[in-house]
């Protein structure tokens, strides 16, 4: 049981990812979270509104199996299969976040920085969080869907768009990581 509660090793948990992917598009099916939230949209009626959001939502059905699947399958994960154990990050990584005022760096997932209620609340937070809010949705809909989407099915099905997507948010993570985060914080 100990084995469990260490992280799983990429030859564990990669070949379960392919295995997933290979039942989908078996299947015809393609992976990614940010059609599920589509599908969550136009079952509230945002199909009224907009027309992106006009389609049979009820043969998407199963794309609510995968926002389940990582709700329960997280929940599983921290609460049985945990050690809770620091994260190793590089001492580089843990200095420059220091630097930018993040304590217990690697103790948490989400930082109390950015993440607890007194920061989420305040004015800086709320504008951080509808500002990524809006340039994650807008660039999910420009992208023509989302990192997991593009990074995972797009590219083990050798689309190019999603090479060009997948590049494109490493490029936007990097510019946000060494240049826009300093200046936020």
């Amino acid at each position: 049981m100990e084995y469990l509660l260490r992280p799983w090793p990429w030859y564990v948990s990669g070949p379960l990812l392919a295995l997933v992917l290979f039942v989908l598009v078996y299947f015809g099916k393609t992976f990614g979270m940010s059609s599920n939230l589509k599908t969550l949209c136009s079952m509230a009626g945002a199909g009224k509104y907009a027309d992106f959001f006009k389609f049979d939502w009820k043969s998407h059905r199963w794309n609510l199996i995968v926002v389940l699947g990582a709700i329960v399958g997280g929940f599983i994960a921290v609460k049985f299969l945990s050690d809770h154990s620091t994260i190793a990050l590089n001492p580089k990584t843990i200095t420059d976040l220091g630097q930018l005022g993040f304590s217990r760096i690697g103790e948490t997932l989400l930082p109390a920085e950015i993440y607890s209620w007194e920061n989420v609340l305040s004015i800086k937070g709320l504008a951080i969080l509808v500002g990524a809010g809006f340039l994650v949705g807008f660039g999910t809909r420009y992208a023509g869907g989302c990192t997991s989407g593009h990074a995972i099915t797009g590219l083990s099905s050798l689309q190019r768009p999603s090479l060009v997507a997948v590049v494109g948010f490493f490029i936007g993570g990097l510019v946000m990581t060494h240049f826009l985060l300093p200046l936020i914080f």
